[in-house]
C-alpha cells in the first residue's frame, strides 16, 4: 500500500468513527463541571481571553484574574524575552488566580500561545519543522507525533496549557494563503487528517490542550485572502467543504481535540451572510451537530480586519457569543479590548440579549476544559 493510500485509509476510518458517534470528542466528552455561584461580571469574564503589550502583565489584568473575571491569557513574541522570564510571568498570573476572591481559584487559567512549528513559534524550541516540512518528510506520521510532543513539552515547560495549533487547513495551490507560510501539511485531506490527529494526540498526552483551526477550513484562500487584514469570502461548494476541508476536523474530534478555532471567512455554501465564527449555522449546524464536537469553541482574533463590518469590539463579542462561540479571543495586545468584550457580554447577559441557559452552558464547557488541565 502506498503512503498516500494509507492516509486515505486512516481518513476513512476516522470519518466512519465520527459518523457512528464513537469519537471521544462527541460521545465520550466529559460532563461539564458544576459551577460555583458567579456574578454576571464573573460569568462574562470566564468567556474572555485577554492579551497585553510588553513583558509585564498590567495591574488591571492581575486584578481581573484575582476577582474571577478572566478565563485566560494569550501570549505573543513581544511578551516573551526568555523562557525564564515568561515562566516568571505565568507564576505571577497563577498567584493572582489563587486569590480568595476568585471562586474558580481551584482551576488553572487558560494560558495559551501559537506554537505551530516552523516560522510560527512564540517560544524558542520545538516544534522546529513547519507543517509543510512535516508533510514532505520521509516519515510524516513520526514527525507529526514528534512535533506534537515537542510543542506540548515546550509550552508545559513554562507553565502554558493551551496551544492554538495545529492548523488543519487543506491547501489548494502552491503559494496560497496557508502554503506560503508552510502552515498546511498537505493538499490531500487524508494526509492532513492523519498528521493533525497524530500531532493532537501527542501534544495532549504531554498535558497541553490542542486547538484545531480554522474551521471549516481556510485551505481555499488565495495568498491575498488574509482574514486578519480584510473580509474574505470563499466560494467552495458544500460538498467540497465537507469532503475536503472538514475531514481533518472529523479526525481531530475523533482524536479528542479539546478546542476548535473558527475561521472569520464567509462560506456562502453554508451561510451567505455571516463569517463562520459569527454563524449559528456553521458553529451549531456543521461543527456541533454534523461533526458532534462537544468541546470548547474559540474565536480567531476579535480585532481581525475581516470583521470590520460587524461593529465595535463589544458588538462583535456579543454576536460571537450569540452564534455559539464559547471563548472570545481578544488578541490585540490591549487590556481594554478584553474589557470591552467582557462588559458587552455582561450587559447582554443582564439584559437578556444573550440567552442565560446558553451562556451558562458555554461557561460550563470552559470550566470543564480548565478542570481537565489540572496539573
Amino acid at each position: 500500500m502506498t503512503v498516500r493510500a494509507r492516509y486515505r485509509l486512516v481518513a476513512l476510518t476516522v470519518a466512519a468513527a465520527v459518523l457512528g458517534g464513537c469519537g471521544r470528542g462527541s460521545a465520550h466528552a466529559p460532563a461539564p463541571s458544576s459551577l460555583p455561584a458567579l456574578s454576571p461580571a464573573q460569568l462574562a469574564g470566564q468567556r474572555v481571553i485577554y492579551s497585553y503589550q510588553g513583558l509585564t502583565p498590567p495591574a488591571g489584568l492581575l486584578d481581573l484574574i484575582r476577582h474571577g473575571e478572566a478565563a485566560g491569557v494569550i501570549f505573543f513574541g513581544g511578551n516573551i524575552a526568555s523562557t525564564a522570564q515568561i515562566a516568571g510571568v505565568i507564576s505571577e498570573l497563577d498567584r493572582a488566580n489563587a486569590s480568595p476572591g476568585n471562586p474558580l481559584r481551584a482551576l488553572p487559567l487558560l494560558l495559551m500561545t501559537d506554537q505551530e512549528g516552523g516560522a510560527v513559534r512564540r517560544l524558542p524550541g520545538a516544534p522546529l519543522l513547519s507543517e509543510k516540512q512535516i508533510g514532505a518528510s520521509a516519515d510524516p506520521r513520526a514527525e507529526a507525533t514528534n512535533a506534537g510532543t515537542g510543542a506540548g513539552q515546550t509550552l508545559a515547560g513554562v507553565g502554558m496549557n493551551v496551544n492554538l495549533a495545529p492548523v488543519l487547513d487543506v491547501y489548494r495551490a502552491p503559494g496560497d494563503f496557508d502554503d506560503q507560510f508552510g502552515r498546511s501539511y498537505s493538499g490531500d485531506p487524508g494526509m492532513v487528517s492523519a498528521l493533525g490527529a497524530d500531532f493532537i494526540t501527542a501534544q495532549q498526552a504531554a498535558g497541553v490542550a490542542a486547538t484545531a483551526k480554522h474551521f471549516p477550513g481556510l485551505g481555499a484562500a488565495s495568498s491575498a485572502q488574509n482574514t486578519d487584514e480584510q473580509p474574505v469570502t470563499l466560494y467552495v461548494s458544500r460538498d467540497d467543504l465537507r469532503s475536503i476541508d472538514e475531514r481533518p476536523f472529523q479526525a481531530a474530534i475523533t482524536s479528542g481535540v479539546k478546542l476548535v478555532m473558527m475561521s472569520w471567512a464567509v462560506y456562502p455554501a453554508l451561510d451567505p451572510r455571516w463569517p463562520a465564527g459569527l454563524s449559528p449555522a456553521i458553529i451549531g449546524g456543521e461543527l456541533r451537530q454534523r461533526l458532534g464536537f462537544a468541546g470548547v469553541t474559540i474565536t480567531d482574533a476579535l480585532e481581525a480586519g475581516a470583521l470590520q463590518a460587524f461593529g465595535t469590539t463589544g458588538q462583535r463579542a456579543t454576536l460571537a457569543a450569540r452564534a455559539g462561540m464559547d471563548l472570545i479571543l481578544c488578541s490585540g495586545q490591549d487590556l481594554d479590548e478584553g474589557e470591552q468584550a467582557r462588559l458587552a457580554l455582561q450587559d447582554g447577559l443582564r439584559s437578556g440579549t444573550l440567552n442565560r441557559a446558553a451562556f451558562t452552558a458555554a461557561v460550563q464547557r470552559i470550566v470543564s476544559l480548565r478542570s481537565s488541565l489540572r496539573s
